[in-house]
């Protein structure tokens, strides 16, 4: 496989260093997982390694780069900052670095709401983001002993995880997310 030294140089120069560490274990874990439940390798490490490439652009700077790309954000998308950097990355990779495979896009478009009907690129990359190696908050090693024994089941426990901590602080919570969650659950019930 690639190393992908170009993608690495680039993301060097727009990350910081804590995020730059992020991104590789990610691109780590995202490989991990797609040789471990059947996704493409290539396409999983691509994703992990560029789905934070916009997330450090300072809040107006990501505004404008949303408007320079012509991407309107919906009103619960505006109420939802922590998701523009995945919208952003998402054309940023498309227009600048020329990516065109639509599987790699989704995921990175999708990798912090999910949603529903997720590829299973997209459930990878979903994962990998949340149970990398730098990942240490309290429930992060139930969550990964879930994603070991079963894709579908850590999906659930990702998306429980996601909507309670987003009720508690009393933040809106996607309707990408919700949705995502509704399928998920749906799959468990007897």
């Amino acid at each position: 496989m690639k190393e992908y030294k170009e993608y690495k140089a680039l993301l060097r120069q727009r990350l910081t260093d804590k995020r730059y560490h992020h991104t590789l274990c990610v691109a780590d874990r995202a490989l991990e997982l797609a040789k471990k439940y059947g996704a493409d390798p290539e396409k999983a490490y691509v994703a992990g390694l560029l789905h934070d490439i916009c997330k450090d652009l300072p809040r107006e700077k990501m505004l404008q780069t949303l408007d320079g790309f012509g991407i309107l954000l919906s009103d619960l998308e505006k109420q939802c900052p922590k998701t523009w950097h995945a919208i952003a990355g998402e054309a940023y990779i498309r227009r600048e670095l020329g990516i065109t495979d639509r599987e790699i896009l989704d995921a990175v478009r999708f990798h912090t709401t999910g949603r529903s009907n997720m590829t299973l690129l997209d459930k990878v990359l979903y994962l990998a983001d949340f149970t990398s190696a730098d990942r240490n908050f309290p429930g992060v090693e139930e969550i990964r002993g879930a994603v070991e024994l079963d894709l579908e089941q850590g999906l659930l426990e990702a998306f429980v995880f996601t909507v309670k901590e987003l009720a508690e602080e009393k933040s809106p919570i996607h309707t990408d997310t919700i949705e995502g969650y509704n399928q998920a659950a749906a799959r468990f019930m007897r």
